[in-house]
């Protein structure tokens, strides 16, 4: 296993921002899950709350929530803590990175939809999630100081 100062040295520049950001954005999505998941079975109304109060929700995803989600309002509040709380840890450690990524993207693309935002709009910070989690996807972004990188190495 490298040490700390022998990964200083094999790494570029290059990577530390996006180590940063991978470990910024796994912190931030931590606490966004351990939030939802201590109110427990309470979110469900949350969610389904914030849901119906969206007048500008894509109409192609308003059946979708009306018809799948608030009727199992409480599988998918689950879902979504567990799945902020599980890719945010994730994205701590560099750990099953790309898959983190993949998931956060998947739910953060179904937040845009249901806020009905334009993606470029400046006061939609969906948008920057969405070209964070493409980009820890792509740039392999755990094996700088994570997890991923000493399995790479150990295999």
């Amino acid at each position: 296993m490298h040490t700390f100062t022998e990964q200083l040295k094999t790494h570029t520049v290059a990577a530390w921002p996006l180590l940063i950001l991978r470990m910024g954005t796994g912190v931030m999505f931590v606490i966004a899950g351990w939030g939802k998941v201590k109110r427990g079975a309470g979110f469900g109304d949350g969610m389904q709350g914030f849901l119906e109060r969206q007048e500008n929700m894509f109409d192609f995803y308003r059946g979708f929530v009306e018809s799948v989600v608030i009727p199992n309002k409480l599988l998918f509040a689950y879902l979504v803590a567990y799945g902020e709380l599980l890719a945010g840890i994730a994205l701590v450690f560099g750990l099953f990175t790309r898959w983190a990524a993949l998931a956060l993207l998947f739910m953060v693309v179904n937040f845009w939809f249901a806020k009905g935002i334009g993606f470029w709009v400046p006061s939609n910070h969906d948008s920057l999630y969405i070209l964070i989690a493409l980009v820890l996807f792509f740039a392999r972004t755990g094996e700088t100081l994570g997890l991923d990188g000493w399995l790479a190495r150990r295999n």
